[in-house]
């Protein structure tokens, strides 16, 4: 009871910022049930004058709940499934900067790590160059004289668990409820959303998992000849600190510094879009937040990417569904389109492919009448994933973080060269994935793969056939004497079904009467 109540309290200080800001006008209340409807008319009432005006009242909401809500707002922005495309755009702004913590705090956090002073690990530690919601980056050497070595050394802002803990909680809470409360609800799977979120942000404020993925991204793309990434200095990484090779390059968000280094701006942007593709489709393993604050371009001219927070994991069928499509909407074969998002099982079979295809065609057509440089090969994809909505496709969250990272991507890559033709640069890298993996000797791979896994199964199964035959009998005598409870268990059930029922109903009225309280005292 305590708790239910202490969450109430404070998710009703996110519903009062939210009104305040005018966030709630963002939301689209014909389809909400009336309680929803009357909740929101309520809380609009608090709106402060002029927010409405405002291009970025979700941000704003976010940035003045704390580091936990900014980054819950970032994770929203790469979901318009659930939150609306008006909602999203709106996230898309929140940057995630906050006030540095004191380089003493960052300097006991490091000692406490490694159990050494700090002078016996580096030989300067300057102040911090940037602050976000998880961490803050600090500029370091190690040694003296001529072989000394400058690094990034990255630094777990302090109580920071505790307080995604607790707000995460609350979050838990609201989600829960309102699939209880609302089964409308439950198609957008708000517990679901949740729990990706808290996985995410357990591995970020774990560094030791950053470093992992930075590791992992660089021994992908080691013989890439124009992308790299920062190699990571294990001995001076630990849970609360990682430590990276310092990267000296021009930020990719100051043209006038890349111009005046000679960089070649539309190389770069065939780059961006190139190295990102290669990620996802060659390797399966993507950088999630390739905006131009984590993008550098050293001075051989090779795209330098920082920050493996973020990272996205695509299967060997997300992949090849990937490459398929693209390469159906450039050669207008729609029809195939539509088949591999059957095949990927992603479209329920009670649906018709001619149907699909001829929405898919909707969406095709269109961009063969418009100059290659128009075409947004990110737009593209979220117009086929609201087509998808249509025909019951359930979402995927790794190819929502996929589409949302290749908006981002593509805003980079057309900054750089707006004239930018999307297909022709996408092209080899999609056509070289699927010649690899659906020729022939990505034939042969895969049926190499169902022999080992046929293999598998056959060792396994006479193990299967014994636990079959026990469970065929355990059935054949449940239905001779049916399924029994005891009396205790019964009770159980009726006692947890009221108690729910109970916190269910007070939840509503705490939430109620503060919003109430909030209506008349303003």
């Amino acid at each position: 009871m305590i708790s239910a109540l202490v969450h109430c309290f404070r998710l009703a200080r996110v519903g009062f910022v939210l009104a305040r800001e005018g966030a709630l006008s963002l939301t689209d209340v014909a389809p909400l049930p009336p309680a929803m409807r009357l909740m929101i008319s309520l809380g609009r009432i608090v709106e402060r004058r002029g927010a409405r005006e405002s291009g970025s009242r979700l941000a704003a909401a976010m940035t003045r709940l704390g580091p936990s809500y900014v980054k819950f707002g970032q994770f929203l922005a790469t979901r318009p499934d659930v939150v609306g495309v008006r909602a999203a755009a709106d996230l898309e702004s929140l940057q995630d900067r906050l006030s540095p913590f004191p380089r003493e705090e960052a300097v006991r956090t490091i000692e406490e790590s490694f159990d050494v002073p700090i002078e016996r690990l580096f030989s300067d530690f300057g102040p911090a160059l940037a602050a976000a919601s998880i961490a803050q980056v600090h500029r370091a050497r190690i040694g003296e004289g001529e072989g000394a070595l400058t690094v990034a050394v990255k630094v777990l802002r302090p109580g920071v668990r505790e307080r995604f803990a607790r707000d995460l909680a609350s979050m838990r809470f609201a989600a829960a409820m309102a699939e209880r409360l609302f089964p409308s609800m439950r198609r957008l799977r708000p517990i679901e959303v949740v729990e990706t979120l808290a996985r995410s942000v357990a591995m970020e404020m774990d560094l030791r998992l950053e470093a992992a993925a930075l590791s992992e991204l660089g021994e992908n793309t080691r013989d890439d000849v124009d992308f790299r990434v920062p190699q990571v200095k294990w001995d001076l990484t630990a849970r609360d600190v990682m430590t990276s090779e310092w990267v000296d390059g021009t930020p990719l968000s100051d043209m006038a510094a890349l111009v005046a280094a000679g960089h070649d701006r539309v190389v770069l942007a065939r780059t961006v879009i190139q190295s990102f593709l290669r990620q996802a489709l060659r390797d399966g393993f993507f950088h999630a937040d390739m905006h131009p604050g984590n993008l550098f371009v050293d001075p051989e001219g090779r795209l330098v990417a920082v920050d493996c927070g973020i990272m996205g994991r695509l299967g060997h069928k997300e992949r090849r569904f990937l490459a398929e499509i693209l390469l159906g909407f450039i050669t207008r074969n729609y029809r195939r389109v539509a088949e591999v998002h059957f095949e990927a099982g992603y479209v329920p079979r009670h649906h018709s492919i001619a149907d699909f295809a001829q929405a898919i065609r909707a969406i095709g057509e269109p961009i063969h009448d418009r100059r290659a440089d128009e075409i947004s090969m990110a737009k593209l994809l979220t117009l086929l994933f609201e087509i998808t909505a249509l025909f019951d496709m359930n979402t995927r969250t790794e190819l929502v973080m996929l589409q949302k990272t290749m908006v981002v991507v593509e805003g980079v890559a057309r900054s750089l060269d707006p004239r930018l033709d999307m297909w022709s640069t996408a092209d080899p890298v999609v056509r070289q994935w699927i010649e690899r993996n659906l020729g022939p000797v990505g034939r042969l791979e895969e049926a190499g793969r169902g022999a080992l896994s046929i293999a598998g199964f056959a060792g396994h199964l006479p193990s299967i056939l014994n636990r079959g035959e026990r469970i065929v009998e355990q059935l054949e005598i449940a239905g001779e004497r049916g399924f029994l409870l005891a009396p205790e268990s019964v009770a159980d059930i009726g006692r947890a079904e009221a108690r729910r029922a109970r916190w269910g109903n007070l939840a509503l009225w705490a939430i109620a009467a503060i919003l109430a309280a909030m209506w008349l005292g303003g």
